[in-house]
């Protein structure tokens, strides 16, 4: 079977690089140009030369036709005997000529005012020969002025013969200078190139080099390096997820490493029931941890998929609060929480909910205040407490993923770090806004704002 041609855009492709095909582009552009400009000029010349020779004999015909119908003597005398010659004819007989044709034949069988291209026997050159009318003595002659047009034909064969040897020197001329400002612009980009081909994932903060002008490559550059900054952020972010992932898992399986071992080397100091409870509570603190840890990393590649459902948040706001109630001896305020809906996913939202009552019990002295509102089409949750509050310059940095600060780093204390990296991450999943301020208890005021059930 034969093979299939190739496309023009398939071997346009395989011509060099971009520098070569911007160099044959700008040659075949020009050539064609050239090329119809030169074969247009020897026309336009050819013709201009044509009519010009045929504008002369014209005069000169009427020149003689006048002089014999005025019964004047006909100027026949040429200047040259072999480049001009002039013919009266009458019924087809030469009555009168100039002396290089006399005894000839008429020169060409023109009707008054015709034109026809003849050759002659005075010379082998073509002759433009024109006629015009004369009437004398009621006779009808006809005056015939020929001149040879062999200079039009020299002419436009210089300028053939010249734009032959100047066309193609031109096209080169185009060509190198195509090449070596493509080359120039393209320099930048191989500049970029190679440095780019040395940028490992171990050296992200490599940048390629940025041109000082204000151009698309410049903006190239400055976009590459952007990226690359990018790339080294989310790096560093990467490699601190792991470590604090990594830390936060060592120290569960470091209490149920510690519990088996003392039970494995002092029988009679522990119960199976203790050592039970001991790899119970830990392994539900690695099961919550790690149940985080793949929320957040849906979140981060975008596959946090969320339901949507009409969400009753008071009715989960109440349910936190009873549960509270239930296993702490904190007063808890929950008189301004009034009826609210918005759409979402119900188990994500109540593990906000969760997050946001659980810091504030984790941080409260004896006091937390819930509120539930709806305002300008959102619902407005705030959660407070009576504790030493968040100060304004960690309130940006609590929200990232295992960041703890110095009160809450206590293992029976603090959590993993990562409760309100998960409010703010399943807030603005839902169209949201998290903000921290001081409340009016004295210590740390959340309000999170989500878009109403009538609002899209």
């Amino acid at each position: 079977m034969a093979e299939p041609r190739s496309s023009p855009s398939r071997v346009w492709r395989r011509v060099g690089g971009v520098r070569a095909r911007t160099t044959l582009a700008a040659v075949a552009v020009v050539g064609v140009a050239l090329a119809a400009g030169g074969a247009a000029l020897v026309l336009v010349m050819r013709d201009v030369l044509v009519d010009d020779a045929r504008a002369g004999i014209e005069v000169r015909a009427r020149e003689v036709a006048a002089s014999l119908e005025g019964g004047e003597t006909p100027p026949l005398a040429v200047g040259v005997v072999d480049e001009q010659l002039i013919q009266v004819v009458d019924g087809g007989e030469v009555v009168g000529s100039s002396r290089n044709v006399a005894g000839m034949p008429p020169v060409a069988d023109l009707r008054p005012g015709g034109v026809e291209r003849v050759r002659t026997a005075i010379d082998d050159d073509e002759f433009l020969a024109v006629a015009r009318s004369a009437t004398v003595d009621g006779r009808q002659l006809v005056v015939v002025v020929a001149q040879s047009i062999e200079h039009v034909a020299e002419s436009t064969q210089l300028v053939t013969r010249l734009l032959l040897v100047g066309l193609p020197a031109l096209l080169a001329l185009v060509a190198l200078t195509t090449w070596r400002v493509a080359g120039r612009a393209l320099a930048p980009v191989e500049a970029m190139r190679s440095e780019a081909e040395g940028i490992s994932a171990s050296e992200l903060h490599r940048r390629v080099p940025e041109p000082a002008a204000e151009d698309e490559v410049g903006r190239l550059a400055r976009t590459m390096n952007r990226m690359l900054g990018r790339l080294e952020a989310a790096q560093v972010r990467q490699r601190r997820f792991v470590a604090d992932a990594s830390h936060e898992l060592r120290s569960p399986l470091a209490s149920i490493r510690q519990s088996a071992e003392v039970a494995l080397a002092h029988p009679d100091r522990t119960t199976t029931a203790a050592l039970a409870g001991v790899v119970l509570e830990e392994g539900l603190r690695m099961q919550r941890l790690v149940d985080d840890l793949l929320l957040l990393a849906r979140s981060a590649d975008g596959r946090l998929s969320l339901r949507q459902d009409v969400v009753d948040l008071d009715d989960a706001v109440l349910e936190e609060v009873r549960r509270l109630r239930q296993t702490g001896a904190l007063s808890i305020d929950a008189g301004r929480v009034s009826g609210a809906q918005v759409m979402g996913d119900r188990v994500a939202l109540g593990r906000v909910l969760r997050n946001l009552v659980d810091n504030a019990a984790r941080h409260a002295r004896s006091r937390i205040t819930l509120e539930l509102r709806e305002s300008d089409g959102a619902v407005v949750l705030v959660v407070e407490d009576d504790g030493p509050g968040i100060p304004e310059a960690d309130r940006a940095r609590v929200v990232e993923r295992f960041v703890r600060l110095d009160d809450a780093r206590a293992r029976d204390a603090g959590g993993a770090g990562l409760g309100l990296a998960i409010v703010d991450e399943v807030v603005r999943a839902h169209g949201g806004t998290f903000t921290i301020s001081s409340g009016s208890l004295g210590g740390a005021r959340v309000v999170v704002r989500l878009p109403s059930r009538d609002r899209p």
